[in-house]
């Protein structure tokens, strides 16, 4: 039976790395690291990473060390070895689940926004925003701002990004809270209010808001949703133009909705999978 070759060794080969001027090598041998590490297992050391990829162990440690400081690895300071860290997950974890999420919650997303009359979109956490993966519109939702697929929202002061936050581990919700105040000081006060609102407000309501605090004219609310340990954390957020559902609607008449929507989309997920 003929040997698997290294994984970077296997990246090099695609092309002729050699001959091909454009062919970035240390980012092959990088990604060779990170194919490194296959099904079932979770930590490995410099030389055991050295010896997969049929590299110089010196080589693999400036490798991992920089994979580290960019969240692709994850340094183990017990054992000295390593993981894979949460963005190298998110690459194949994020793309994997968006699809299987989508068929689960399409036609759920799209009804919600019909029967509110409202914007629907379901969200991932890409650095210090939100970033839109799915959006659903009502026709006769009235919108002063339009938003689809891709597009990004503060993860501070909008109902989508709370959510995020607010069921976020603590660890992982305290250092993004570091990096938020760091990148606006003066906004931070009021910033750090609304989040510790959205965790009183998730434990309380099972629903987190944003009524103007995002943009004056805008009011939503959003619940996080929990499928699964290994997934990314995805948030569902139905917003509105505020002169057309205010706060109190918001309460009263969409969260019932937006939770049991929430909860549909859990179960059918799990169902699929």
């Amino acid at each position: 039976m003929p040997t698997r070759p290294p994984p970077g060794a296997a990246l090099e080969r695609t092309v002729n790395a050699k001959a091909d001027r454009h062919f970035v090598t240390a980012l092959a041998r990088g990604l060779g690291v990170l194919l490194a590490f296959k099904s079932g297992e979770e930590r490995l050391s410099n030389q055991e990473l050295a010896t997969r990829c049929a590299l110089p162990k010196s080589t693999v440690t400036r490798l991992t060390y920089t994979l580290t400081k960019l969240e692709f690895l994850h340094h183990l300071p017990d054992s000295g070895r390593y993981r894979l860290g949460l963005k190298a997950l998110g690459l194949a974890g994020t793309t994997l689940s968006r699809l299987d999420v989508k068929d689960a919650s399409s036609a759920l997303l799209q009804q919600l926004a019909d029967d509110t009359q409202s914007m629907v979109s379901l969200a991932i956490r890409d650095e210090l925003s939100m970033l839109y993966i799915e959006n659903c519109h009502s026709r006769s939702a009235v919108l002063t701002l339009r938003l689809g697929v891709g597009s990004r929202v503060p993860l501070a002061s909008s109902a989508v990004g709370r959510g995020w936050l607010a069921a976020a581990p603590a660890a992982l919700r305290e250092a993004l809270e570091e990096r938020l105040q760091a990148a606006d000081p003066h906004a931070w006060p009021k910033a750090r209010r609304g989040i510790r609102q959205a965790i009183a407000d998730l434990a309380a309501h099972g629903c987190v808001t944003s009524f103007g605090d995002w943009r004056p004219e805008i009011n939503g609310i959003a619940v996080p949703l929990a499928l699964g340990p290994g997934l990314p954390l995805m948030v569902v957020n139905v917003g509105a133009a505020a002169h057309v559902i205010p706060a109190e609607a918001f309460m009263a008449q969409v969260r019932p909705r937006l939770i049991a929507t929430a909860r549909s989309i859990e179960a059918r997920y799990r169902a699929a999978g």
